[in-house]
């Protein structure tokens, strides 16, 4: 039991070393390439959202007006 808990210990050591690692060799994008990446993706979301919200307004409207006209 101990021998598996030290092979497990020491294994996460190895794969924390190999993280930092890896980590030291990523490259890391610039503050401003992060804020446009993001912008970008605000101005997506704002726009998608905005088309659903009609669509979605569009199709409630109707469904009311098929409603109105089965009741009557």
């Amino acid at each position: 039991m101990a021998f598996s808990m030290r092979s497990k210990f020491e294994a996460a050591k190895q794969f924390l070393r190999e993280v930092k690692t890896e980590l030291k060799k990523v490259t890391w994008p610039s503050r401003k390439d992060t804020l446009s990446g993001t912008a970008v993706v605000l101005l997506a979301v704002f726009i998608i959202a905005l088309f659903l919200g009609i669509v979605d307004s569009g199709l409630s409207n109707l469904i009311k007006q098929l409603l109105k006209m089965a009741t009557s």
